[in-house]
């Protein structure tokens, strides 16, 4: 009777230390036709420096690790449009571009980020860009709308 009424103890005991589960940021349910989570492979030098003098977009290149929702095969290398990257997520956007943002504070290689993204980065941003990629890479650059890191 004892050893029942401990394993019944233990039971309860990992069950309420376990994890919480995650709830996604509605913002990338809601945001973009396509919803990924990706590896950031790199920050090629000089693709992220603090510019006063003009916002801009980067492009940085990806592994998709996960595909949430949109046209998108897990494993491709995607390269991925993101708007003022100096900046914090949340406080990207301004009075040119205003619907950007999430809780993504750093860009660091080698991080996984859950993206909201838009097809086609030319269709939905006209300004400066720094793209280490151009003559280098094949397919279209996705608009990053919303930045998370991945859980």
């Amino acid at each position: 009777m004892k050893t029942r009424y401990f394993l019944l103890l233990a039971m309860i005991g990992m069950v309420a230390c376990g994890k919480k589960p995650v709830v996604p940021d509605p913002q990338l349910g809601s945001r973009g036709t396509v919803e990924v989570t990706a590896k950031l492979l790199e920050v090629p030098e000089g693709a992220i420096i603090q510019r006063d003098l003009y916002d801009y977009a980067t492009v940085l290149k990806y592994e998709v690790t996960e595909v949430h929702r949109g046209d998108v095969q897990r494993g491709a290398v995607i390269h991925v449009g993101h708007y003022n990257p100096w900046k914090p997520r949340a406080e990207a956007a301004d009075r040119k571009v205003k619907d950007v943002g999430g809780t993504l504070r750093r860009f660091r290689a080698d991080e996984r980020h859950r993206m909201a993204l838009e097809p086609g980065m030319d269709e939905h941003y006209l300004g400066g860009i720094v793209d280490k990629y151009f003559g280098k890479r094949d397919g279209d650059v996705f608009w990053a709308v919303w930045t998370n890191p991945a859980e």
